[in-house]
């Protein structure tokens, strides 16, 4: 699918109780947050970028591009389900984009070519989702057709359910890139970075 069909949604509503402050302003060592360092993949391969925080977020001190839209909403305190029905609600409402590529705050990690390895196999009826020695990732790129499941969720278990649900509808994408996997949830994760 091209890239231009597919719209990217970062959830980073999240209060990083594992890291012990807030994770996504932890500068990495060439100077970017972590925040900006996991934005800048979506940033420069997709047309529409969309950033769930907190509904009480100072936006300002993010210092994000003016071209991310942001979703606000106050049932985001209430766990990455609600996050991303929240997101989905919205492209639901004002995006075109035949499929949704789920990206977490807190993985900077990925490749590009391994974005549009998995944007090749994007479409509104599939899931696709990369795995790296047989673990599976993100971001996972989610089929339009499935939007209405994804609005439903609540919780914090995100797009899991989804995907179970839907197996038939899942595309393993095998790629070497552990980036895929990486995220970080405590400092002693940052020194991978």
């Amino acid at each position: 699918m091209r890239a231009e069909r597919v719209a990217a949604l970062m959830l980073a509503a999240g209060y990083s109780r594992r890291f012990g402050s807030d994770k996504r302003r932890q500068l990495l060592a060439d100077g970017r947050s972590l925040l900006a360092a996991s934005l800048a993949l979506p940033c420069a391969r997709l047309d529409e970028v969309w950033l769930v925080l907190r509904p009480d977020e100072a936006v300002a001190q993010l210092g994000l591009s003016d071209r991310v839209r942001l979703v606000q909403h106050p049932s985001t305190t209430q766990g990455m389900g609600h996050s991303l029905a929240a997101g989905i609600a919205r492209l639901q409402a004002e995006s075109s984009a035949q499929a949704v590529a789920i990206f977490l705050a807190d993985m900077p990690l990925i490749r590009r070519d391994s974005l549009d390895a998995l944007l090749a196999q994007a479409s509104a009826r599939n899931i696709v989702q990369p795995s790296y020695r047989g673990s599976r990732g993100h971001p996972v790129l989610i089929g339009r057709d499935f939007w209405p499941q994804l609005a439903a969720l609540s919780g914090d278990a995100g797009a899991r359910r989804v995907l179970q649900r839907n197996a038939e509808a899942v595309q393993i994408v095998d790629l070497d890139d552990p980036g895929v996997l990486q995220d970080v949830d405590t400092p002693a994760d940052l020194p991978q970075l």
